[in-house]
């Protein structure tokens, strides 16, 4: 029978195990995926660790927000899918009923999108959740435009650098924050037009040198918490922040400065929506193929036998913000 990831209480990476569960068949409007790979997110590990910000019910949870296979089986109703058809999983909202950590995965056909030509198994598991995250905040949510200066905080991550890609193929211009001098070659190798790094500079006083005294017309805060208050200085009178990740657990104070547009936002207000998946599908594709979009993989890939390891590097920082990916055949 194939095996799939459960764990069945809160804790560390060991809490996970393979079970073998009974092959579910499709029913009305779904698809049944045979998984090649999947890549490990943050989210996770606080689905794992008890952190989630929504509840997830124990025993018997599952993980797993992306992945890429092949389509096995269509259920009944389902149109312009095949078998054998390579498909990337676009949103699983009930990850820890469905989630891509297993050898099969059925899921509403709504849920899935072709995976890009051109991309390798290994990278077509980690492209989805940050290009398409990066995506949402950056052009539907904040409506990017090309000259756009944006500052994208933990640039180093795959949604950081997901988003200096997608704002260079706008024409935008992004501005990407680490906390470490380190990593500034790194960045504007990734993509970044200039690097602030809180280290040894003030965010506002740096921004504020890149973009002529302007500030940036787009802030990407992927961390929240305090820090936040400096982010807001960067910005220009006017101008949008769109907080889109939860890395700092602290409390985020209530925005105060220069008039600005405040968006909190989470993937899936836009992966749930068939028609901006489409759109996101059109932009990930096109970028592929004109070579300006692509994922940073961690060189080191684990089997599904090792998936305990994989949360293990993912915990002690060893992939550098690079994206994990587990095989699974």
């Amino acid at each position: 029978m194939p095996r799939v990831v459960v764990f069945d209480e809160f804790g560390g990476p060991e809490v996970m195990h393979l079970v073998e569960e009974p092959l579910a068949e499709p029913t009305a409007d779904e698809v049944r995926v045979r998984m090649e790979a999947f890549a490990v997110n943050p989210l996770d590990r606080m689905m794992r660790s008890g952190a989630s910000p929504a509840p997830v019910p124990l025993p018997h949870a599952r993980l797993g927000v992306e992945g890429t296979g092949v389509v096995d089986a269509l259920g009944p109703g389902v149109t312009g899918l095949r078998t054998g058809d390579p498909v990337l999983l676009a949103a699983v909202p009930d990850a820890h009923a469905r989630g891509s950590y297993a050898e099969y995965v059925t899921v509403p056909a709504s849920r899935v999108v072709g995976r890009p030509a051109g991309l390798g198994t290994t990278e077509a598991a980690a492209v989805w959740v940050a290009f398409s995250t990066a995506y949402g905040a950056l052009v539907e949510k904040a409506g990017m435009r090309p000259g756009d200066h944006v500052l994208i905080t933990a640039a180093s991550g795959g949604v950081g650098r997901a988003a200096m890609q997608i704002a260079r193929q706008i024409g935008a211009v992004p501005i990407a924050v680490t906390r470490h001098s380190a990593k500034r070659d790194e960045l504007l190798a990734a993509g970044a037009a200039a690097v602030v790094a809180t280290d040894h500079e003030d965010i506002a006083r740096a921004v504020g040198r890149h973009t002529g005294g302007t500030g940036a017309d787009i802030v990407l805060d992927l961390v929240r918490g305090p820090g936040q208050q400096d982010l807001l200085k960067a910005a220009r009178p006017g101008g949008t922040l769109v907080a889109a990740g939860f890395l700092d657990p602290r409390p985020t104070p209530f925005p105060a400065g220069p008039p600005l547009t405040v968006f909190s936002y989470g993937s899936f207000e836009h992966t749930l929506d068939v028609v901006v998946v489409k759109r996101m599908t059109a932009f990930l594709d096109a970028g592929v193929r004109l070579g300006a979009l692509r994922p940073a993989v961690d060189d080191k890939v684990f089997s599904l036998d090792a998936v305990v390891e994989a949360h293990r590097h993912l915990e002690k920082g060893l992939h550098a913000g690079k994206k994990i990916v587990v095989t699974v055949s």
